[in-house]
């Protein structure tokens, strides 16, 4: 997380406030920024209740900005960007977190080349996410810093310097928790299959994954050594282990869904 100096004294425009653009917006809030301009055809009662104890401009009238973030789904980027750019008429830096589209789509529809191109993921709504970022090369290294501060605060930010793995990124980190949460879901009917009461395995599913996430945010030790402290030979997690790390298990099917997802943002480029 970044200290509300980085964003202190600028303005912001937000346009589109579904659920990522709503999660940045919180954390703005709580970073003290106070010239934010929001865009959203279809406000919900929790974006209006927070413009409005913020102070936020909501579907107000353009006006310059330090920084525009384009908060919209790819498929609304025309319609997006047509919104954004009365906002980014003085020369401000354009923040996209829309899947798949290149840096190059937001220059060639908005009056700026000066484009950072982000993937958060959902657990910006707690303050835990990671942002893969990428900064086009007509962005000043304030408008990158900027763009970070921003960033923050919802999480870490990760920072490359090719383009093109942005769509690894997105399909590791930003659809990532979807996967984790695939997991709780299907060790949940694991051991409802093993005969617990569903309820319990919920619970145990639940906490489970949870714990271990929290123990690997704390832990200096790898996730692999984590791994191995837990394993006895011989035992109950090594036979499952033979199992999830067999020819059919985590490593080929995670192969393949990262690979499938990056194929995926690649085609939303087009």
């Amino acid at each position: 997380m970044t200290d509300a100096g980085g964003l202190r004294g600028k303005s912001v425009a937000l346009i589109g406030a579904g659920n990522m653009g709503l999660e940045l917006l919180e954390g703005w809030a709580a970073q003290d920024l106070v010239s934010v301009s929001v865009v959203e055809p279809q406000p919900s009662q929790r974006l209006q209740a927070l413009c409005a104890a913020q102070g936020y401009a909501l579907n107000g009238a353009a006006s310059q900005c330090d920084a525009v973030v384009l908060a919209v789904k790819p498929q609304a980027l025309d319609a997006g960007a047509a919104a954004a750019a009365p906002f980014v008429a003085g020369g401000a830096v354009v923040v996209s977190i829309l899947a798949g589209k290149r840096s190059a789509d937001l220059a060639a529809r908005l009056p700026t080349q000066a484009v950072v191109r982000a993937m958060p993921n959902t657990p910006a709504a707690i303050g835990r996410g990671v942002t893969g970022a990428y900064a086009s090369a007509a962005t000043s290294a304030a408008q990158r810093g900027l763009s970070d501060a921003l960033l923050s605060a919802v999480g870490g930010v990760e920072w490359v310097d090719d383009e093109a793995l942005m769509d690894a990124v997105t399909a590791v980190s930003g659809s990532g928790p979807a996967y984790v949460f695939l997991l709780a879901e299907e060790l949940t009917r694991a051991g409802v299959a093993a005969g617990l009461p569903e309820a319990l395995a919920i619970k145990l599913a639940r906490e489970t994954v949870a714990g271990s996430g929290e123990l690997l945010h704390r832990s200096d030790l790898d996730s692999a050594t984590l791994r191995q402290n837990v394993t006895s030979p011989g035992g109950t997690t090594a036979a499952a282990l033979d199992v999830l790390m067999g020819l059919d298990g985590f490593h080929p099917l995670l192969t393949r869904a990262v690979a499938a997802a990056t194929k995926r943002s690649k085609e939303l480029a087009k």
